[in-house]
C-alpha cells in the first residue's frame, strides 16, 4: 500500500511540476531600500483565481509559481504604501520583475477584490483562511493544519513557528478560556474568514514590553460577516454498527454580537470520541497564570489522587461519554466585560489489559522478580468546571481582574487482576480493586494594573486555592501482601491478620488553604531599559488524615495498629523579594534577575513538630538575540526551589497500591533545580520554511528519592533527600517548507537523556532503612522520536500526505522500536463529495524480540453535502481493519512494564448534520 501512496504522490508532484514557471524579483521603495514582509500575489485573469502569492524576505526578494502561458493581474502592496497593480501573461521560461513601490497610501484604505493569504502586521500575522482551503474542511482544525507555520497534533494543541497558543479567542472574546482543543475539534470550518496570530501576547496591554512575551501566542478567530449576529453552527446524528449498536448526537450553536457571546457544544456517544478527558480535566487551570514564575519557587499541592488509569489516546476496549458545555461573555459598559463557562462530562470506560512487570535487581540491573497480568478494568469518571470572570478597565492606565474556578469530580475504577508471579511459592492469585474519589478545588485570583506615567507601572496580583481530596481504596487478594517481618523497622508492619480473602482497605482526606500574593513596579530607566521589583508572599496550610484497616472474613472490621494513621498539619511560607533589570542592546535583549527567599515551613504530628527555615538566593536570566525580524537565538536560565506536599511528610503507613505501602519522612527538604533552555526558530516567509532547535538541561540537587525495599512484586517504600543529583539532556531540531507551489515537507527529530538516582533497601542488613544503608541505583532512559512526511496543497486535486516516524526507547538494557508508515487522504469531488482517508501502519518490538507485535488503523469517510450547504451526510469507519490491541512499554526506575491493551473494534457509521446558517 505504501509504495501505491508515495507512487501517486509522484505523479502528482511530476505534473505539477510541468505545469510551472516562476516570475521573480525584488520590491523596494522609490529610495531603494528592501521592504521586508512586502505583499505580492497573481490573479488568473481568465478563472479569476488568486494562484499564487508570497512575502519578500529580508532583502526585499520575492517568488511565484505560475502556470506557463498564462494571463495574470500582479498585485503588490505593503503598509503605508501605494498598491502596485499590472496585468502580465507569462511564457515558457522565468520572468525577472523588480517592483517599486511609492509611498504616501495605506493598505487598509484600498479596495481590492482579492485579499492577501497572508499579511503580517507588526506582531499579528493573518491568514485568510478562504485562501488555504478547498471545501474538505469541517472544523477549525482542518483549516489550521493548512495554514504555513502552524501545526495541530492529535490532542487538539495547535502550535505556530514552533510556539504552543495558550489562548483562543472568537472576535477577541475567549472561547472556553482559551482552550485550543474545544476551539480545534468544534468551531466550523465554514464560519472562518481570518485567523489571527497574536506573537509576543500579553493579557495586560500595560505590561506589554515590560515581561518576556516572546513565548506568549494567542489566536483570534474572526468570522465571516453573515455569522455575526447570528446563530450559526451544526447539529449531528448517526447511528452505527460494530460491536453492539453504537450512536452520536452533537449539537453545536454559536452566536456573536459586539455586545454578547453564545457558545453551546453537546455530545454523547459510545463511539469513543472523548470532547474533554481526564487529562484535560487535571490540566485545565481556568486560565490562572502562574503569577509566581517569577518568583523562583515550585510549591506542588495536587499529588493525592488515586491515580486512576488514563487512556491513551482515547483508545481503549470501550468508551461512553456525555458531554454539555457553554461559554458566555458579555459587555455591560465599555469598560466593564463579563464572561465565564461550564462544563459538564461523564464517561464511562471499559479496559482490558495484559502487562509483564519486572522489578530490576539493585546491582546488576537484571530481571529479579516478574509479574504477568490480565487486567479487566471499568471506569466511571464525572466531572464538571465552572468559571466567572470580570475585568474592568475604564482607561488604558487602568485594569481590575476577578475570577472564580470551581472544579469537582466525581472517579471510580472498578479492577479484576489476575497475577502470576515468579519465582514465587505463591505464583497466582486474583486480586480486586475498587478506586473511587471526589476532589473539589475552588480558585480565585483578583489583579489590579495601574499606570502612574511613563515611566511607572505598579501590579498587584493575589490568588487563593481551597481543595480538598477524598481518596478510598480497596484490595481483595488471596495472599498476604505486607506479612510482618520478625526483623528490621517494626514500624513497617501493616499487621494484617490472618483471613481468607486480605480485605484491605484506606481513607484519606487532604485539606489545602493556599494564597499567593505580589506586587511588582515597574520603572522606565530609558525607552529601552526598566527595572522591576517584586516582593511577593506564598502560604500554605494543608492538613492529612488518612488510616488504613482491614475487613476481616467475619465481617468485623480491625483497624490495625497506630502505624497506619495519618493526622498531620503543613505550614509553608516563603517571603520573597525580587530585582530584574531589562534593557535592549541593539539585537539584544537582556533580562537578569534575582530573587531573595525566607523559607518557613513544619509539621505537626505524633504530638511533636519539625520545622525547617532557611534563607536562600536565587538568579534567573533571560537573553535573547534577534538576528532578523523572523530569526532568533533564546537563552534561558533558572534556578528553582521545589517543594512537597503534605502527604510525603506523613509518617503512618499509607496504602498506594495493593503491593505498594509508603511512610513519609518528616525531615524533608526543598530540591534545588536548575535548568539550561537554548532555543533557535527561523521562519522564512519568501519560500515559507521553519526551522527550529531547542537543546535542554537540568541538573536536581538534594531531590526528594525514593528508597524501596521489595519482596517480590511488593515493596514499603520511603522518601528521603539525595545527594545524588537527576540529570537530563534533551534536544528537537524541526523543519518544514512548502515549496514549488502545492507541495511541503517536515521532517522532526528529539532525542532525550535522562539519569535517575534511587535507592533499593538492601536486605542483608537487619536495621532501619535509610540511603546511607542503602543501594544506590542509578538509572538511564534514552528516548527518540524521528518523523518525515511529504504532502500536497492541491486546491482541486486530491490532496495526500505521506509520512514515518521512529520511535526508540531504550532503558534497563532493553530497547523497544516503533516504526509507523502514515498516509492520509482528502479530496473534493464534483464539489459535493469530500473523501478522506488515514492509515497508520505500526510494528513495535524490542531488541530481544520477545515483544513483537504489527498492527495497523485504518480509518475513512464519504460526505455529501447538499447544493445549499443546508444538510451533510456521511458514511464513516474507524479501525476498518480491526485491530484488536495496541502496545506499550514504560519505565518507572525500580522496575520495567510492558503493556498489550485492547482497543475498540470496527465502527461503520452513517450519520446526518444540519448547518445552522
Amino acid at each position: 500500500m505504501n509504495k501505491i501512496v508515495l507512487g501517486l504522490m509522484l505523479l502528482c508532484t511530476a505534473v505539477g511540476f510541468s505545469q510551472n514557471i516562476k516570475i521573480e524579483g525584488t520590491i523596494k521603495d522609490s529610495t531603494g531600500v528592501a521592504l521586508e514582509m512586502a505583499n505580492i500575489m497573481a490573479v488568473n485573469k481568465t478563472t479569476n483565481a488568486m494562484e499564487s502569492y508570497a512575502i519578500t524576505d529580508e532583502k526585499g526578494h520575492y517568488q511565484l509559481n505560475l502556470t506557463a502561458n498564462t494571463a495574470y493581474g500582479i498585485k503588490a502592496s505593503y503598509i503605508g504604501y501605494t498598491t502596485f497593480e499590472e496585468n502580465l501573461t507569462t511564457g515558457s521560461g522565468t520572468i525577472t520583475k523588480n517592483i517599486v513601490l511609492k509611498a504616501g497610501v495605506e493598505l487598509q484604505e484600498l479596495e481590492i477584490v482579492h485579499e492577501m493569504p497572508v499579511t503580517i502586521k507588526g506582531d499579528t500575522i493573518v491568514y485568510n483562511s478562504d485562501s488555504f482551503t478547498n471545501g474538505t474542511e469541517r472544523k477549525l482544525g482542518d483549516v489550521l493544519k493548512k495554514l504555513p507555520g502552524v501545526e495541530v497534533d492529535s490532542d487538539g494543541n495547535v502550535t505556530v513557528e514552533g510556539k504552543t497558543v495558550t489562548k483562543l479567542m472568537v472576535e477577541g472574546k475567549d472561547f472556553f478560556d482559551g482552550d485550543t482543543k474545544l476551539g480545534v475539534k468544534n468551531i466550523p470550518a465554514d464560519a472562518l474568514d481570518k485567523v489571527e496570530v497574536l506573537r509576543n501576547y500579553n493579557e495586560v496591554g500595560q505590561l506589554k514590553g515590560l515581561e518576556n512575551n516572546e513565548e506568549n501566542v494567542a489566536m483570534n478567530i474572526k468570522l465571516k460577516e453573515g455569522k455575526k449576529n447570528f446563530w450559526f453552527g451544526d447539529i449531528t446524528a448517526g447511528a452505527g454498527t460494530g460491536d453492539g449498536a453504537r450512536y452520536v448526537v452533537n449539537p453545536k450553536l454559536f452566536f456573536y454580537s459586539p455586545l454578547y457571546s453564545i457558545n453551546l457544544i453537546a455530545n454523547f456517544n459510545n463511539n469513543g470520541e472523548m470532547p474533554l478527558t481526564m487529562q484535560d480535566y487535571f490540566k485545565m487551570t481556568g486560565g490562572f497564570r502562574n503569577m509566581m514564575k517569577k518568583g523562583g519557587t515550585t510549591f506542588n499541592v495536587g499529588s493525592n489522587d488515586l491515580g486512576i488509569s488514563t487512556l491513551r489516546n482515547n483508545r481503549a476496549k470501550n468508551i461512553e461519554t456525555k458531554f454539555g458545555a457553554a461559554n458566555f461573555s458579555y459587555n455591560p459598559t465599555k469598560a466593564w466585560s463579563l464572561s465565564g463557562f461550564a462544563i459538564i462530562n461523564s464517561g464511562r470506560t471499559e479496559m482490558q489489559t495484559h502487562s509483564r512487570n519486572t522489578v530490576l535487581d539493585p546491582q546488576t540491573g537484571e530481571a529479579q522478580t516478574v509479574q504477568t497480568t490480565d487486567e479487566k478494568s471499568l471506569q466511571r469518571t464525572d466531572f464538571s468546571l465552572i468559571k466567572v470572570s470580570s475585568s474592568y478597565k475604564p482607561s488604558s492606565r487602568f485594569q481590575f481582574d476577578y475570577d472564580a474556578f470551581v472544579k469537582t469530580s466525581k472517579q471510580g475504577e472498578d479492577t479484576d487482576l489476575m497475577s502470576v508471579v515468579t519465582p514465587e511459592t505463591e505464583q497466582s492469585q486474583n486480586i480486586y480493586t475498587n478506586k473511587k474519589q471526589h476532589p473539589f478545588s475552588f480558585n480565585q485570583n483578583a489583579n489590579l494594573y495601574y499606570t502612574m506615567d511613563d515611566k511607572n507601572v505598579f501590579a498587584f496580583e493575589a490568588q487563593h486555592l481551597y481543595q480538598e481530596e477524598d481518596p478510598f481504596y480497596n484490595a481483595t487478594l488471596d495472599n498476604n501482601p505486607f506479612p510482618d517481618a520478625t526483623t528490621g523497622d517494626g514500624a513497617l508492619n501493616l499487621g494484617l491478620a490472618d483471613a481468607i480473602q486480605y480485605n484491605i482497605n484506606q481513607k484519606r482526606f487532604v485539606t489545602t488553604n493556599k494564597i499567593d500574593a505580589k506586587a511588582d513596579w515597574y520603572y522606565m530607566l530609558t525607552p529601552k531599559a526598566n527595572i522591576n521589583i517584586t516582593l511577593g508572599n506564598t502560604y500554605s496550610y494543608q492538613n492529612f488524615d488518612s488510616n488504613v484497616f482491614q475487613i476481616l472474613d467475619t465481617g468485623e472490621v480491625d483497624n490495625l495498629s497506630s502505624n497506619t494513621r495519618n493526622d498531620v498539619n503543613y505550614i509553608f511560607n516563603d517571603a520573597f523579594l525580587g530585582l530584574h533589570y531589562k534593557f535592549i542592546l541593539g539585537k539584544f535583549t537582556f533580562n537578569p534577575g534575582i530573587s531573595a527567599h525566607s523559607y518557613t515551613s513544619h509539621n505537626e504530628q505524633l504530638g511533636t513538630t519539625v520545622a525547617n527555615d532557611f534563607t536562600r538566593v536565587l538568579p534567573d536570566v533571560y537573553a535573547v538575540y534577534q538576528i532578523k525580524k523572523s530569526e532568533r537565538l533564546q537563552y534561558t536560565y533558572n534556578m528553582t526551589t521545589q517543594f512537597t506536599d503534605i502527604a510525603k511528610f506523613a509518617r503512618g503507613l499509607v496504602l498506594n497500591n495493593y503491593n505498594s505501602l509508603f511512610r513519609g519522612n518528616r525531615n524533608l527538604e526543598g530540591a534545588l533545580y536548575q535548568a539550561h533552555n537554548l532555543n533557535y526558530f527561523k521562519y522564512n516567509m519568501f519560500n515559507f520554511t521553519q526551522i527550529f532547535a531547542n537543546l535542554n538541561y537540568s541538573h536536581k540537587a538534594n531531590d526528594i528519592k525514593s528508597l524501596a525495599a521489595y519482596s517480590g512484586i511488593n515493596q514499603v517504600g520511603t522518601v528521603e533527600n539525595s545527594n545524588f543529583a537527576d540529570e537530563i539532556l534533551s534536544g528537537a531540531v524541526g523543519y518544514n517548507r512548502t515549496f514549488a507551489r502545492y507541495y511541503k515537507a517536515s521532517a522532526n527529530a528529539s532525542v532525550a537523556w535522562n539519569k535517575y538516582n534511587n535507592f533499593r533497601a538492601d536486605n542483608s542488613i537487619d536495621d532501619e532503612v535509610t540511603m546511607a544503608n542503602a543501594i544506590r541505583q542509578v538509572s538511564e532512559q534514552v528516548t527518540q522520536s524521528y518523523t518525515a512526511s511529504l504532502g500536497t496543497i492541491y486546491k482541486t486535486w486530491p490532496n495526500l500526505e505521506v509520512g514515518y516516524s521512529v520511535n526508540i526507547n531504550a532503558y534497563a538494557g532493553n530497547k523497544f522500536y516503533t516504526h509507523s508508515p502514515f498516509a492520509r487522504l482528502d479530496y473534493l469531488l464534483l464539489k459535493n463529495i469530500t473523501i478522506t482517508a488515514d492509515y497508520t501502519y505500526n510494528h513495535y518490538y524490542n531488541d530481544t524480540h520477545t515483544s513483537d507485535n504489527e498492527y495497523d488503523f485504518l480509518n475513512a469517510s464519504v460526505m455529501y453535502l447538499t447544493n445549499n450547504k443546508k444538510w451533510e451526510f456521511k458514511v464513516s469507519g474507524t479501525n476498518l481493519l480491526n485491530t484488536t490491541s495496541l502496545n506499550d512499554d514504560s519505565f518507572n526506575q525500580f522496575s520495567t512494564r510492558t503493556s498489550k491493551y485492547t482497543v475498540q473494534p470496527r465502527y461503520l457509521f452513517f450519520t446526518m448534520k444540519y448547518n445552522i446558517m
